[in-house]
């Protein structure tokens, strides 16, 4: 039965599994250029070079892989739970919060899934929702994410970032 009591702080496998899931998130996010090649290659003359294919192969495998790395972080959130939110936040901002990581987990299951089912079975439709949509709301929400953070840090000084980095 999981557990959804409070911990003081982040267990080492839940922040490995947060980093892990940051870089390859930007990874995929600031060097989307391989796929992107690829598609306009396919749209254009319905073929793509070996090295278009390789890049986009990359693009696609950091994608499964944030699917692979996402699964574990769900089953260790709803497990081993999470630290309570500090007191000096505001109501407001714990419910704003507790959307925005229900949304983040949710467009890091759908991006690469619609990834997959452009790349792989040729649906223009899901790559138009990956790389018009989601991908928009997905810098939107890890804007909002950092700023959370940042806010936590300088302004209401929690312990949220420490906890973290650190533990």
């Amino acid at each position: 039965m999981p557990s959804h009591t409070p911990t003081a702080s982040f267990s080492r496998m839940q922040r490995w599994l947060h980093w892990a899931t940051a870089a390859l998130v930007f990874f995929n996010l600031l060097l989307p250029d391989g796929i992107e090649a690829w598609n306009r290659s396919m749209k254009r003359t319905g073929s793509a070079t070996a090295d278009q294919v390789a890049s986009a192969n990359l693009h696609a495998y950091v994608g499964l892989a944030i699917v692979a790395i996402v699964l574990p972080r769900l089953i260790l959130r709803m497990t081993h739970g999470v630290p309570p939110s500090p007191a000096q936040e505001p109501r407001l901002f714990q419910r704003l919060s507790a959307y925005a990581h229900g949304l983040l987990y949710a467009l890091l299951l759908a991006m690469p899934l619609s990834g997959i089912a452009a790349y792989y079975f040729g649906s223009h439709v899901a790559g138009d929702v990956h790389a018009d949509i989601l991908k928009v709301v997905l810098w939107v929400l890890i804007g909002g994410h950092v700023l959370g953070a940042l806010a936590h840090h300088f302004y209401w000084k929690t312990d949220i970032l420490r906890r973290m980095v650190r533990g």
